[in-house]
Order: structure tokens, then C-alpha cells, then sequence
């Protein structure tokens, strides 16, 4: 294993990483399972090493070390992930667990509506409802002091008072 296989990988590796992830699944290459196992490896890869597996049986449709401008153009692919793109990596990966999860309950619902000749009581809400508000408020939360936060631009300076 080279030196650069056991470098540490940054929070932008990981999420370059994703993205290329997002990519085969959006091209069909990857199933939706197959996405949420690799995601979730990729968040918890600590070493350039960990993260190549990740995507070496996937075409070299970009590279991973991209450039910052580069890596801008691929943090916004949609408009739905556009908003996620402030927030901590770990709120990213519950955002995305969530969706995936309200989904599943809402295409399961539905199935059993359509096959029940009545509509049911939507009962996904209960699923969707409780756990959006509390990732809400604290991705709300966690905005707003990120704003309210003093930028580091030089030593600060005391009154004597």
C-alpha cells in the first residue's frame, strides 16, 4: 500500500467521493442499497485507502481530488441536495437516512391503499412528521450559529473598561 493510501482523506474526499457515488446511481450503475452501503462507508473512511474500493469498479467519469472549483460545481447537482450543502456532514448523512426512510413508508402505504380499494390512515406521517421536526430545528439550529458566528479574521481586541 503506498504512502498516500494510508493519507488521511478530508471531509471534501468524502464528499467528492459521494458525489461520484450519486453519479452511478444516477446513471444506474448502482442500486439504491448498493448507494447506501458505499455512502455510509464513505463517511466513515478515515484514509485515502478506505475510500478507493469505494468506487474502483465505477468509471472514471471524474476524478476524486478534484479542485475547488471543481468540487462547487459537483456539491449542487440538484436542487434538492443544493440546501444540505451548509450543514455537517453527519446532518447530510441523517437527511438522507430520513428521506430514504419516509420513502419507504410512503411507497409501502400507498401500495397498501391501492391494494385496500380505500385510502389508510397515513400513518407515514407519524414517521415523517416527529423525526423531520427535530432535524429541522437542529439543522436550523446549527445554521444559525454557523451565521451568528464571529468570523476569524484577526486577534480580537479588549477595552480596558
Amino acid at each position: 500500500m503506498g504512502d498516500q493510501q494510508r493519507m488521511r482523506a478530508s471531509d471534501r474526499d468524502r464528499q467528492q467521493v459521494v458525489e461520484r457515488l450519486r453519479s452511478a446511481l444516477e446513471d444506474g450503475r448502482l442500486t439504491m442499497d448498493e448507494y447506501m452501503d458505499r455512502m455510509e462507508s464513505a463517511y466513515q473512511a478515515v484514509t485515502y485507502g478506505d475510500l478507493v474500493p469505494l468506487y474502483a469498479d465505477l468509471p472514471a467519469s471524474s476524478p476524486v481530488t478534484a479542485g475547488p472549483e471543481t468540487a462547487a460545481r459537483a456539491a449542487a447537482p440538484s436542487a434538492l441536495f443544493s440546501w444540505l450543502g451548509g450543514l455537517p456532514t453527519a446532518l447530510r448523512v441523517l437527511w438522507v437516512k430520513w428521506l430514504a426512510v419516509v420513502s419507504i413508508n410512503v411507497v409501502v402505504w400507498a401500495l397498501v391503499s391501492g391494494t385496500g380499494g380505500h385510502l389508510a390512515y397515513p400513518w407515514p406521517l407519524w414517521v415523517a412528521g416527529p423525526w423531520g421536526a427535530v432535524l429541522f430545528a437542529v439543522s436550523a439550529g446549527v445554521t444559525l450559529f454557523r451565521r451568528s458566528r464571529p468570523s476569524v479574521a484577526g486577534p480580537v481586541s479588549r477595552a480596558a473598561g
